[in-house]
């Protein structure tokens, strides 16, 4: 029953995930992006503009030809093209990005002449389908500055990273023959530098560097970690990411378009069975010549039978923006609305609505859509401590979220920004924060948010370490670009300013007038948010005591910032430096991949991994390194799990895990690896927020059960047992319970751990339905090992672990099906533990016929543990195309013999 039952799960979050259409506001004709990098349409070059002995007019005729200059990344920056060119070494591997390795030349050093290049492609307008329609040229983002040419002529230009711009290029394009588009892109007006902190350390080695270099990055809108942060290369990269950085379209329309539709929905209280909908959309007439446009704007609510419209007139260069309300459209008032909810409280239900211009004779000018969700997300501070809590349609949700960060060298794709969402609503995650010195991510990314359930807080790209904007102008332009792209997905929760700073002055009163639906705050540590802590690798029993930062208590309240590292795999490891520096460790290397040793890789997380034994290869280091990935993770959310809302210790109301993603290849890795493989913290995270579950407190020796539901459950069973080292049950209890509307059962009973029990041992936790199906379970190994205290090395989560190595060697059955669904390919896989031994940190695997692994693959589950006659059902897929002649699965594991089993299904 319960193989059949996760079978179902695996599929259903397949066929709801997988190969997702991306949704754009309109059609577009055609999209610009490159051969090289994305397999686009498009040949686009680059060279340094002070090698370009033109014109500026000239540049985009064919009076400048490009044979040679280089190939370019686009989307991309100056040193995506740069490093794919092999101008520069990839900065992601060993010391390659290190300022004193000196191979990337760096732009406060070198000047910003030196990363102010030229851009150019061409592209074709045939007459059939451009004349006499306006074209428009959309440029989504460009770092930082940019003069826009087309066929000899500047037909714009752009500041600041963030804004979105529409350019009219009507007068400018020739039908039937190549246009020629260049766009000159210079560097941030202010590229700072690394600043030392003298004395004070921040990591393992000698401090050399400060979070956000010297603070002068932050006078320009960009992504500010560029510049160098302790979770990345704190000496920065070295081009702050100048470049095109995101995509540049072409769409017609006719001589009126219509631009950012919005939805704001009004729920009736306390029952939330009405919505009355106001929808605005910008409307603008191009065009110089004196006639009035009067056209009729058409609106539809598809599937819902909603209809509305309404006439307007347009000047000459007029831009309206025009509201259509319940008051005057009784039909825009929806009684039982479907309500969107985030992960595990309900559906994501979304609507989609249409508009159209048309002109008096009935003709379609132009159309746009979008999606919305009918929902209402809110917080206030009326809590027992006064911390921040949030709400989602009337009802508290426990916060379980993470920081974001973007990759480091904006080196992003689609199949990127889906696999990373799709791992993290895998592992539960109902939040996710845009910390303020990264970026606010793209269309697709919230697209995705909005179907996973995800919300999102969005920051607006300024630090505490850094200094604010100097151009005000080009900050609220980037504001106000900003959140009319974003503010209609019901997946937006929260706008926050900056990052433990202040705010611009009217920033509050701009984004309230842009939307108005959403709670506001000027800084991410104020209002019911306190400081956050810990970020590097502590004693686990810390989590459990409460005691993992000096700042003192942090699981309480809303904390923005709480979190630890996990080992990558050995596969990752040898992606990221020669294998001399992988084994022996060579510390420079390895500190330098963990922003100067900051989260202890090479110290305390190195003698926790010693605490299994000390390793005498790198394979057998990283393997042990997933054991104290896994720990911390589950220590981490279980803790919190424990304290939600007024169910523990103290009031909880959420809080943010630091930090969420990889931005570059790093040691300090989380629960995936930058590469896209998941590490064994997925896993422990995945487990950990299921939404019925049952776990063990290390410092209590107690059971509880925790319910993320919005509803109650009677008469379920928990269960716990407890085998040692020999696979012999040594303890056994079971209990009825009833588990509360998301809240907690505490401390149900006490697990008594015999005198005389081997000093390893392991407990196995299920959590049964009222019909005896498992809806629930957990796997935890222990030690004898006394804990003594914070500063310590010890304790039963920590040390004392030696004696795995006992563990008998086992042969786990196995038995799976291939086949495919479209363009995904899908192994189901049944694994039997036939043994009277524990099979410990099992892992299957995906590999390429050069034994690599095939990314990014989806696994249900992994680096899991069988009791003895225990299975389990797996479901692993991955996209057809990646897979080779010679494509492999292995089974593996700390006792398990290896297993090796050919692919048929190609």
């Amino acid at each position: 029953m319960m193989r059949e039952t996760l079978f179902f799960i695996a599929f259903l979050f397949t066929c709801l995930c997988y190969g997702q259409e991306i949704k754009n506001e309109r059609l577009y004709d055609c999209i610009l992006s490159s051969r090289d990098g994305h397999g686009g349409e498009y040949a686009w070059k680059m060279r340094r503009a002070g090698e370009v002995h033109s014109k500026a007019e000239d540049v985009s005729t064919p009076k400048v030809s490009t044979d040679d200059w280089m190939p370019a990344i686009v989307p991309g920056t100056v040193l995506n093209s740069l490093v794919h060119n092999k101008i520069y070494p990839e900065p992601y591997y060993g010391l390659n990005n290190k300022l004193e390795s000196n191979l990337i030349p760096d732009i406060y050093h070198v000047g910003r002449d030196f990363y102010t290049y030229w851009f150019r492609t061409e592209f074709e307008t045939p007459t059939a389908h451009f004349k006499n329609k306006k074209t428009w040229l959309q440029v989504d983002g460009i770092n930082y500055r940019a003069e826009i040419w087309l066929n000899g002529n500047m037909v714009g230009n752009i500041a600041g990273m963030f804004y979105q711009d529409h350019i009219d290029i009507s007068d400018y394009i020739y039908l039937d023959k190549k246009n020629i588009l260049a766009v000159k892109v210079y560097p941030v007006d202010v590229p700072g530098t690394i600043k030392s902190k003298g004395k004070k350390t921040i990591g393992a080695l000698n401090d050399e560097f400060q979070n956000g270099g010297n603070g002068e990055i932050g006078k320009n809108v960009t992504q500010l970690m560029t510049v160098g942060w302790d979770f990345t290369y704190l000496d920065g990269i070295r081009d702050r990411n100048t470049g095109i950085w995101k995509d540049i379209s072409i769409y017609t329309t006719g001589n009126v378009s219509l631009r950012h539709p919005f939805v704001k929905s009004d729920l009736s209280k306390p029952d939330y069975n009405v919505s009355r909908q106001t929808i605005s959309v910008e409307v603008i007439n191009p065009n110089n010549n004196w006639t009035i446009q009067d056209v009729t704007i058409v609106g539809e609510i598809k599937d819902e039978n909603v209809r509305f419209e309404k006439q307007v007139q347009l000047a000459r260069g007029e831009r309206k923006e025009i509201s259509f309300s319940p008051e005057e459209y009784p039909q825009l008032v929806l009684k039982n609305p479907r309500l969107w909810w985030p992960i595990n409280k309900g559906k994501q239900e979304l609507y989609n609505l249409s508009l159209k211009i048309l002109d008096k004779d009935k003709n379609l000018i132009d159309s746009i859509s979008t999606r919305f969700g009918i929902r209402e997300i809110t917080s206030n501070t009326d809590t027992p401590d006064k911390s921040r809590t949030f709400y989602i349609n009337g009802k508290p949700i426990f916060i379980r979220g993470t920081n974001w960060l973007p990759e480091n060298m904006l080196r992003n794709s689609e199949e990127r920004t889906y696999a990373q969402l799709r791992y993290t609503a895998q592992a539960g995650i109902n939040l996710i924060r845009f910390w303020g010195g990264g970026i606010t991510e793209s269309d697709y990314f919230f697209q995705l948010c909005d179907e996973l359930g995800i919300m999102v807080w969005t920051e607006f790209w300024m630090t505490g370490d850094t200094k604010h904007p100097v151009d005000e102008s080009i900050y609220y332009n980037n504001v106000t670009s900003t959140v009319k792209r974003i503010r209609n997905h019901p997946s937006l929760a929260y706008y926050v300013s900056s990052n433990e700073s202040t705010e611009m002055s009217y920033t509050e009163a701009l984004i309230q007038n842009l939307d108005g639906t959403r709670g506001y705050q000027m800084q991410s540590e104020c209002c019911g948010v306190h400081d956050g802590s810990p970020y590097k690798q502590v004693n686990i029993m810390c989590h459990y005591e409460n005691t993992a930062s000096d700042r003192g208590s942090r699981i309480d309240g809303f904390n923005p910032e709480y979190g630890a590292p996990c080992l990558p795999t050995v596969e990752c490891l040898r992606e990221m430096m020669d294998e001399k520096d992988l084994w022996p460790i060579n510390k420079e290397v390895w500190d330098y991949s963990d922003g100067n040793g900051f989260h202890l890789m090479t110290g305390m997380y190195r003698d926790m991994v010693n605490e299994y034994g000390i390793s005498k290869s790198i394979d057998e280091f990283a393997e042990k390194g997933q054991f104290v990935g896994a720990f911390n993770y589950k220590s981490i959310w279980e803790v919190w799990n424990y304290n939600k809302l007024n169910q523990g210790d103290r009031y909880c109301s959420g809080f943010l895990f630091w930090y969420h993603n990889p931005p570059i290849r790093q040691v300090c890795s989380r629960m995936w690896d930058w590469s896209l493989e998941p590490t064994a913290a997925l896993y422990a995270a995945q487990n950990a927020c299921e939404p019925l579950h049952p776990q063990f407190d290390f410092l209590r020796n107690t059971v509880s059960v925790v319910n993320d539901y919005y509803r109650s459950f009677t008469n379920y069973k928990v269960l716990a047992d407890v085998y040692d080292l020999n696979g012999k049950k040594v303890f056994s209890k079971e209990m009825t319970v009833n588990l509360p509307e998301d809240g907690v059962a505490k401390d149900l009973f006490t697990i008594d751990f015999p005198p005389t029990i081997t000093s390893v041992h392991f407990i196995k936790l299920r959590l049964l339905d009222e019909k005896g199906t498992e809806v629930g379970n957990n796997f935890y190994w222990r030690s004898n090992s006394h804990y003594e205290g914070r500063k310590t090395l010890t304790g039963p989560t920590t040390s004392g672990f030696q004696d795995l190595s006992k563990l008998k060697q086992t042969k786990l059955e196995i038995s799976y099906r291939e086949h495919k669904e479209e363009e995904c390919y899908l192994i189901d896989i049944e694994v039997k533990n036939t043994s009277r031994t524990i099979a410990f940190f099992t892992q299957l695997q995906l590999l390429d016929e050069n034994d690599k692994p095939i990314r990014p693959s989806f696994y249900s589950d992994n680096f899991f543990s069988l009791l003895p006659g225990e299975r389990k059902a797996i479901r692993i897929e991955t996209n057809a195309q990646k897979l080779a002649a010679n494509s492999k699965l292995i089974l593996k594991g700390w006792n398990v013999k290896k297993e090796i089993y050919n692919l048929r299904h190609h």
